[in-house]
């Protein structure tokens, strides 16, 4: 099938229906391994020149070039330029030498072994060996159990080219696989000929094989697994129960998606509910279904809890469906299930034209991989607002009947350290069954939720100063309270408005005996809820409506951003009222449950083999101050939270202080009333609170080292994990700060380059490699210079680690020494182009620019003169930008020679757990080498994490480092 639909983006897709149950024992990741070597050489390309050629045209690795193997199927995908025809001819061309054209030569397979080999390290995590459980439990009595994407490690060491080439040749073939083109495209027909074209050339196979299918058997008894994780995020639980998937070909069949859908909407309003009750079961709980294999279906429950609250979750969970299918849903619930559901696609509908590439793409690639009809958003429209009004209550409640435990039902939970048995599981079951089967469970009681969330409208301000900023198209208020208001309307995005407020003064302002409560505010301020009603209350309330509103308190500035549709602005803005206009009091059992949960993630912290890891990073760049100091036990006990509640409550007490920046799709003429209502309207205290000057705020304590450092962190592992970060210093001038900023964002992607070639193309040892620039450690004042370093980060081998690190610095002194070449120089600047001209698209993209102009040094008053002095930066860096010139900017950007002075922090395994398990694993047959280790480790995790230290966004990112992800 081919197909070309015009929308905003070139995005062709290659599925290759390709079964990873089709793989015999010694070609376990064969599947995975054809991916990696598709972009690695074919019959017209070699050395990794596929992703030279789609870079040069400003298609990113990764982000734009990529693929996708799963139980079913592989995907390619290439998001390329449609301005200029031959690089669209070219593109396809290249999807065309995937399809048949792959080359499997001994040399290719052993540049590619590494990189395949670190995803699969990157998957032996806590969250992999979860994932991998979950497989095997869910999928056991089928040939999927023992077929996992990535394969087996045996199997990617040692695997032959001519085991590749068999499998290869065996199963790609052109009557399996289709091309979905999308993109802006003056004429689909001439798109149409271009895939004909190139792959009217291939020859198909005669007889091809048949590819057979395997089907997964069903269960009336319930399966159960208690883990133990001693890297588990927390402890969790969940419950899958497998059904046929039913086919989507009729209205019929519509209905009942959108009756299955409201089901999961209101299973998940009542799980939040319950998760901030007083007595709550679990920290959180969601319910979703998912295709795992065609065709079959998965309803699962996951929940997070506390520690030796696995059996108090379960029962939870189960008694909640049991109530469904005895007493029902309410008439309420299912009017709030609706009004979501109707949200939904009028958000959808009214982008259907900005997002039509990306939906038509997936429904084109489901019709043939699951033969699915291709529907289109405005139909879909239409079936919601003429189905959705007839869906009754007892339609939706019937869905609860997929939950039953007789239903191929799976329970397993994870835990750090044993408190639960099977048996407990089991009787845990028998218990919710028999109180079901008694009718012993109660009703659901419904709040009593207020109409309004503004009770008493405020006294609309009024405009004092009015400025227009033509260039940029922007409109700044200074209102009658002081707050400072800005808006751009746009028609990016049809059902879109974004805003963030910011005033100056965080928590570098604090003395260290109140750092740590006055941190938590927004945590405890959260639970109990900022806007005046609490956050179950509050989602009833805002059900229907499209309107989010997030606070922020950062190092040097304190924050709410809001997202909302055009109709529901209004809704938006009298929540930032209500955050500025209600006092957080926290009670004694919502101090204690929020504590609880603290508590709860820093020990999960503490369990992660990263945290030493992260830390030491950090007390090695920024100092060993309180500023950058993880949160420990003993810290969390000392928090005050009726303090941290009352600095959160002055953080957003004075709008005079603030600046707001709006950007969406708006009319001035409805908007400056809301805004001059809720907005105007927030009184301003008689006394400025916290009304802080930029260029006498305190700085937090920054000094990087000046020598070079090289330090390994040992942390107790399962199973060998290695990080690398390796960071330099930099510093810019005030007088050339402009220019500087820009040429570092501009070094930094030529380094993540330049890295990834030497070290994955090259090498062939590294999955992906990461550079981030860290240059908001200082104070926002317009006086003196900036610092701030530069960090490169990648995940290896243990045992080359250190020859990894001396590789790139030989890549980065090379580039200082020698310069790039034209075309590293020209790929850079494609690359940042294409990012600028689809973020000049994007609201998000003005926003951050819009704000930047505001927080920047040249800002004194005039946001346009400075946006314009930002932009005149870019253009300057981009017009001056030759290898010779980026040359000089990475003499200067950074230390040279850049091996004068570094710090390099590698995470390794503890040398005696590591001995002992590859003793372990090498006195085993080698044909069981693998399936021993992961009886011996096997486990489940979950995903609970709670970031108690939030300084600022980008500090944060030292803790968020790039680490590979298996497909």
């Amino acid at each position: 099938m081919c197909a070309a639909i015009p929308s905003p983006k070139c995005e062709p897709l290659l599925p290759s229906l390709l079964r990873l149950v089709l793989e015999e024992e010694e070609e376990r990741g064969v599947a995975h391994i054809v991916e990696h070597l598709a972009f690695s050489a074919t019959a017209k390309y070699t050395n990794h020149d596929i992703v030279k050629f789609l870079e040069s045209i400003g298609a990113e690795f990764g982000a734009c070039q990529n693929a996708m193997t799963s139980a079913d199927e592989t995907v390619y995908e290439l998001l390329v330029p449609v301005d200029r025809p031959e690089l669209l001819s070219q593109a396809i061309s290249v999807l065309a030498e995937f399809s048949s054209e792959v080359r499997v030569s001994e040399n290719d397979l052993e540049k590619e072994r590494g990189a395949v080999m670190e995803e699969y390290r990157g998957s032996r995590n806590a969250n992999g060996r979860m994932q991998d459980a979950y497989w095997v439990l869910m999928m056991e009595g089928s040939k999927y159990a023992e077929r996992l994407p990535i394969g087996l490690e045996k199997v990617i060491r040692t695997v032959s080219p001519e085991t590749v080439k068999k499998f290869y040749k065996k199963w790609y073939h052109l009557h399996n696989m289709a091309v979905i083109a999308v993109g802006d495209f003056p004429d689909t027909q001439s798109v149409i000929e271009l895939i004909r074209t190139h792959f009217g050339e291939k020859i198909p196979a005669v007889d091809p094989p048949l590819i057979p299918h395997f089907s997964v058997p069903s269960h009336e008894e319930p399966r159960f697994s208690s883990f133990v994780e001693s890297e588990a995020a927390g402890s969790a639980v969940m419950i899958s129960c497998k059904i046929l998937a039913n086919e989507l070909k009729t209205v019929k069949d519509y209905r009942n998606l959108l009756a299955e859908s409201m089901f999961f909407h209101a299973m998940n309003q009542r799980f939040f509910k319950i998760s901030h009750k007083k007595d709550l079961p679990y920290f959180s709980c969601s319910a979703a279904a998912d295709v795992i294999v065609h065709p079959v279906k998965a309803y699962i429950m996951t929940s997070s809890c506390k520690q030796n609250g696995t059996a108090e979750a379960l029962e939870s969970m189960l008694t909640e469906v049991a109530r469904v299918r005895i007493h029902g849903f309410s008439e309420r619930e299912i009017l709030i299930a609706r009004a979501l559901l109707m949200s939904e696609i009028e958000s959808a509908y009214l982008e259907r034209e900005q997002i039509q590439s990306t939906s038509l793409r997936d429904e084109y690639m489901q019709h043939f991989l699951r033969n699915e009809p291709v529907i289109g958003i405005e139909y879909e429209a239409q079936l919601h607002k003429t189905l959705l009004p007839n869906i009754s209550a007892s339609e939706v409640s019937k869905y609860s009947e997929n939950f039953r435990t007789s239903r191929s039902c799976v329970i397993k939970t994870i835990e750090p350290q044993t408190t639960m048995t099977v048996d407990d599981l089991k009787a845990v079951v028998l218990r919710v069954n028999s109180l079901e089967e008694e009718r012993k469970i109660s009703p659901w009681d419904d709040e009593n939720i207020p109409e309004e969330i503004v009770s008493t409208m405020p006294n609309p301000g009024h405009i004092v100063q009015q400025f227009q900023y033509s260039s940029i198209s922007l409109t700044e208020l200074v209102l009658s309270n002081g707050m400072r208001v800005c808006y751009k309307c746009t028609d990016f995005l049809d059902d879109q408005v974004l805003f963030t407020g910011f005033s100056y003064g965080g928590l570098s302002e604090l003395p260290e005996c109140e750092y740590f409560s006055c941190s938590m505010g927004p945590t405890i301020a959260g639970e109990i809820g900022v806007f005046g009603y609490r956050p179950s209350m509050l989602m009833d309330m805002l059900a229907g409506k499209r309107a989010e509103v997030g606070t922020k308190l950062g190092a040097y500035m304190r924050s709410f951003s809001g997202d909302c549709s055009p109709s529901d602005l209004e809704t938006a803005l009298q929540l930032v009222y209500q955050l500025f206009t209600t006092n957080v009091e926290p009670g004694e059992e919502d101090a204690k449950i929020v504590m609880q949960m603290a508590e709860e993630s820093v020990r999960a912290q503490e369990r992660d083999p990263y945290t030493a890891f992260s830390n030491r990073v950090r007390e090695l760049n920024y100092g060993n101050s309180y500023f950058f100091r993880p949160i420990k036990l003993g810290d969390l006990r000392k928090v005050d939270p009726f303090k941290a509640c009352e600095y959160f409550n002055n953080c957003f007490k004075d709008p005079s202080s603030f600046t707001v920046v709006i950007v969406g799709n708006i009319e001035p003429t409805i908007a400056c009333p809301l805004i001059l209502q809720y907005l105007g309207g927030i009184p301003r205290p008689c006394e400025p609170i916290m009304n802080f000057t930029r260029d006498d705020l305190k700085g937090l304590p920054f000094t990087f080292p000046s020598t070079v450092i090289r330090e390994v962190v040992h942390s107790p592992m399962v199973e060998a994990q290695c990080s690398v970060q390796l960071c330099f210093p930099v510093e810019f001038k005030n007088e050339n700060m402009m220019e500087d900023v820009h040429m570092v964002g501009f070094m930094s992607k030529l380094l993540e380059t330049k890295i990834l070639q030497a070290l994955r193309f090259k090498h062939g040892q590294i999955y992906s490699a990461g550079v981030s620039v860290f240059l908001v450690g200082n104070k926002p004042s317009r006086l003196g210079n900036i610092l701030g370093d530069i960090s490169v980060n990648f995940s290896c081998d243990p045992d080359i680690s250190s020859t990894l690190v001396d590789l790139a610095l030989d890549e980065i002194l090379r580039l200082q020494e020698e310069g790039p070449s034209d075309d590293d120089v020209l790929a850079i600047l494609e690359i940042e182009q294409r990012a600028h001209e689809n973020g000049l698209q994007e609201n998000y993209h003005w926003l951050e620019r819009i704000l930047h102009s505001y927080q920047s040094r040249i800002y004194d008053g005039d946001v346009g003169a400075a946006f314009k002095v930002l932009d005149e930066g870019r253009s300057k860096v981009r017009n001056s930008l030759t290898p010779v010139a980026a040359q000089l900017a990475l003499r200067k950007i950074f230390p040279f020679p850049c091996k004068e002075q570094y710090t390099v922090v590698i995470l390794m395994p503890q040398a005696s757990h590591l001995k002992s398990l590859k003793s372990f694993v090498r006195s085993m047959p080698i044909q069981y080498s693998r399936d021993a280790k992961v009886s011996g480790f096997i486990s489940l995790s979950s995903s609970i994490f709670l970031y108690l230290h939030k300084i600022d966004e980008n500090l944060e990112r030292k803790d968020q480092l790039i680490f590979p992800t298996c497909h």
